[in-house]
């Protein structure tokens, strides 16, 4: 079951909640809750959480998958990453391409941001296999994003709050 902890309170009735703090899955119950029916309810909290993030956190070979969608879409199959990956490194930037090896990766900070967000930073990660540096080219290629704007602003909203 991994890491999980399991917090009781006299103050909580008659609802079970779980959410994750970390590697940690935090599980909240009411103090009285028999022992007997905590397990069954550790189990199907973490099969929730599981299938939730399953969905909101696509796996590497789903990224390559969509950068290859947004490639076509976008660049006419231009930009053609050899793989795309999470990363846990990353603290400071939201993504980086390596035109050498045409990898790009994006920081796990991405993971459970709206579709467009992620689509934007592949799109501008995509663009620099197309333009290595951030010229006018480079920003025409990236702006030609509808949603660019509003994902720009939307990481800047989360970069201030991190500060």
């Amino acid at each position: 079951m991994g890491d999980v902890e399991i917090r009781r309170s006299a103050r909580r009735k008659r609802t079970v909640r779980a959410y994750r703090e970390g590697d940690k899955t935090i599980v909240l119950m009411p103090a009285n809750l028999p022992r007997a029916v905590e397990q069954e309810h550790v189990r199907s909290l973490l099969a929730r959480l599981d299938k939730r993030e399953q969905r909101v956190r696509p796996s590497d070979d789903e990224l390559l998958t969509r950068a290859t969608a947004l490639s076509r879409e976008w660049f006419a199959g231009r930009a053609v990453p050899s793989s795309v990956r999470w990363v846990t490194n990353m603290d400071k930037r939201w993504g980086s391409c390596s035109s050498a090896d045409r990898s790009i990766r994006l920081s796990h900070r991405l993971q459970g941001m709206p579709p467009f967000v992620v689509d934007y930073v592949l799109i501008h990660e995509l663009a620099h296999l197309i333009e290595a540096n951030h010229s006018d080219r480079f920003w025409a290629l990236v702006n030609d994003y509808p949603q660019a704007e509003r994902a720009k602003g939307f990481l800047e909203g989360v970069s201030w709050q991190q500060r």
